[in-house]
């Protein structure tokens, strides 16, 4: 039997057992739509039709579901009792894919934000839309997070302020449609040109404290609604996703 034939075989398994062999259950569980997982455990569709379980999908399965990593690939998956809640949710799951491979139905492209320097050796930086750098997400997860497409952008983690949730060269995603802030939730900011993600928190007057993970290293930060004007703080959207790579 083919590896991805033992993946489909378990996949199928898995859902019987544990999301009472509804597709719409299991879909919702890994962030899928219902016609995903049709495409995955269909042995009867045309070829171009069906989707195999490749070695990203797969592994992304198991990191969602919290089964052991690899654990699809084995003939006669043994299940645990209850797969684990997990304190974090994960929202936009991320597929392999290239400039050539075409989007599915529920999917849209989100553009990444990266500091450009404004003149060489100056220093300066600007922040402005990537024409190149690209994410997908599934419109089913941008609409559970009220997020207009048209308003998503991802941002990179830079350096290690906000260890250990989102080590450097994290990617989150933000909506920059939702601009007001609620206290203790992450934000992006563009700091005169300077990508940043941080907590926020409301001060009187209008002003705001910028707090990070890593306290030790990066102690909170407090700007008058003056100083944000004066040194340039512009309030880019909410984090409504991150991905983690380890």
């Amino acid at each position: 039997m083919e590896l991805f034939e033992i993946r489909r075989e378990n996949l199928r398994h898995l859902m019987q057992q544990k999301f009472e062999g509804k597709q719409s259950k299991l879909a919702d569980a890994i962030g899928k739509n219902a016609n995903y997982i049709s495409r995955l455990l269909s042995t009867t569709m045309a070829a171009e039709n069906r989707k195999n379980i490749g070695e990203d999908v797969a592994r992304d399965i198991e990191l969602k579901l919290g089964l052991r990593r690899h654990s699809l690939d084995y003939v006669n998956l043994e299940l645990p009792a209850q797969i684990p809640e997990s304190n974090a949710q994960y929202l936009g799951p991320i597929d392999v894919w290239d400039d050539d491979t075409p989007l599915d139905d529920d999917e849209v492209y989100v553009p990444f934000l990266k500091e450009v320097e404004l003149s060489a050796g100056s220093g300066r930086t600007a922040v402005h839309q990537s024409h190149k750098q690209k994410l997908r997400f599934g419109k089913m997860t941008l609409r559970r997070q009220n997020v207009q497409p048209s308003e998503a952008v991802c941002v990179t983690v830079n350096g290690n302020s906000m260890e250990p949730v989102l080590p450097h060269g994290s990617t989150v995603g933000v909506d920059q449609g939702c601009t007001t802030i609620t206290d203790g939730k992450m934000y992006a900011i563009n700091h005169g040109g300077q990508l940043r993600v941080k907590t926020l928190y409301r001060l009187p007057g209008g002003g705001v404290r910028m707090r990070s993970y890593n306290r030790e290293e990066h102690p909170d930060e407090e700007y008058t609604a003056e100083e944000m004007i004066a040194k340039e703080i512009i309030l880019i959207g909410k984090v409504f996703w991150y991905s983690v790579l380890l």
